[in-house]
């Protein structure tokens, strides 16, 4: 067989190879996009896509830049020509043609006002003309800014999407401002906790620092350092969360300056697994209960009494409890307590049982079993794994004589 044959008979072997990997290329094609289902899925996909990508920028309300972030992901959801983003103050993002700014404020001044739609057409653009819809943004019965989309010509379709998406806007600022105001009501308990550290304590400790002043000065010493490490973690100005470790830290120094007022009559168990100590929990989340179980466990109990701490490893979860075998709590109280009625003196275990809520969901409360005379047990369940809560606590470690230690 020639040369030339055998080079025309490689290109056929080629030539067929490459049909065939064309034809398997284009069956996977097809296969591919029959798995992404039928057009509606596709578009219903596409929707829920864009929808997604603004509404992570619109938490914060419509102003300039998470406008600019949010616009592009809505002018593609309406698939309209322009689109502009007026917030409350009259300022104009646009994602499209810039020359439409001026129409599209005193569009959306005039829908904000009216509080309804308004649909204009055949404006003047330059040198071409086209129409627009605008539909303001009403958050809580105010209205919080305004959309407009430019198109030629505006259609009925359009007119509706623009109404449905500026509702969809306001329901983001909405549930942004709620974030931010459940914010603040965490920061509100925080400091109702702190609160909750009374001039009363306060003088008690600095009253069992001075008796030994005289009688044991390196007591007293040691009494000053536990104070101060107490008050400055209680009024930290830093970080919504901390460590298990941490907290029983500073639960060691306040059960250290109220054994020197109580003496013999305070008794502290300490029951604590090593792997849950790096455990992440909201802070001031441990250490009020036990507060509570020593104001009002054991303060008027005759004798004193015990208070037992508990932190065991349960799998996923880290499960922490205090229990004292003081006074006790009337059930009925304790109900109207939790239930958000009128806390009195247990602001710390409704405080903490909100947080607990809030932050892990309504399953994650504390259980409580009391009753008048029968001590108290308040158990508590976090996870062990929080992804984007790490606090830092490197160094803490439990000694082997029950004290927390750096």
């Amino acid at each position: 067989m020639s040369e030339s044959m055998l080079l025309a008979a490689a290109a056929g072997v080629v030539a067929g190879a490459l049909a065939v990997g064309v034809v398997l290329l284009l069956r996977r094609i097809v296969l591919a996009s029959k798995d992404l289902g039928t057009d509606v899925e596709r578009a219903t996909y596409q929707t829920l896509h864009l929808a997604s990508r603004a509404a992570k920028h619109l938490r914060g309300g419509v102003g300039e830049d998470d406008a600019i972030r949010a616009g592009r992901h809505l002018r593609a959801l309406l698939r309209c020509e322009s689109l502009a983003i007026v917030d409350p103050a009259g300022l104009v993002t646009v994602d499209g043609d810039e020359a439409v700014r001026a129409v599209a404020a005193r569009l959306a001044a005039e829908v904000s006002a009216s509080g309804r739609a308004q649909v204009l057409r055949r404006i003047a653009i330059g040198d071409r003309e086209t129409d627009a819809v605008a539909a303001p943004i009403l958050s809580g019965g105010r209205s919080v800014g305004a959309i407009v989309a430019f198109a030629a010509p505006v259609r009925a379709g359009l007119v509706r999407a623009t109404g449905e998406v500026a509702d969809w806007v306001a329901a983001q600022v909405e549930l942004g401002e709620l974030d931010a105001s459940r914010a603040a009501l965490a920061e509100a308990e925080v400091r109702a906790l702190r609160a909750q550290i009374s001039p009363h304590f306060i003088y008690n400790s600095l009253n069992a620092i001075a008796s030994f002043i005289n009688t044991d000065p390196a007591q007293a010493r040691e009494l000053v350092l536990e104070f101060a490490d107490f008050t400055r973690y209680s009024f930290r100005r830093h970080g919504d969360f901390t460590t298990v470790a941490e907290e029983l830290r500073s639960i060691d120094s306040y059960l250290r300056l109220e054994r020197a007022r109580f003496g013999d009559r305070l008794k502290v168990t300490l029951q604590i697994a090593p792997e849950v100590l790096s455990t992440v929990v909201p802070f001031l989340s441990i250490q009020p209960l036990v507060e509570n179980a020593v104001r009002h466990g054991l303060e008027s109990k005759e004798g004193g009494g015990r208070i037992t701490i508990t932190a065991e490893d349960s799998g996923a979860f880290a499960e922490l409890s205090v229990e004292d075998d003081g006074a006790g709590i009337d059930p009925e109280t304790l109900a109207a307590v939790l239930a958000g009625g009128s806390p009195g003196e247990h602001v710390g275990l409704r405080n903490v049982d909100a947080r607990l809520r809030q932050v892990y969901g309504e399953e994650h409360g504390l259980v409580v079993e009391t009753n008048v005379g029968a001590g108290t047990l308040v158990r508590l369940r976090v996870p062990k794994s929080q992804p984007g809560r790490v606090t830092a606590s490197a160094g803490t470690a439990l000694r082997t004589d029950g004290r927390l230690d750096r």
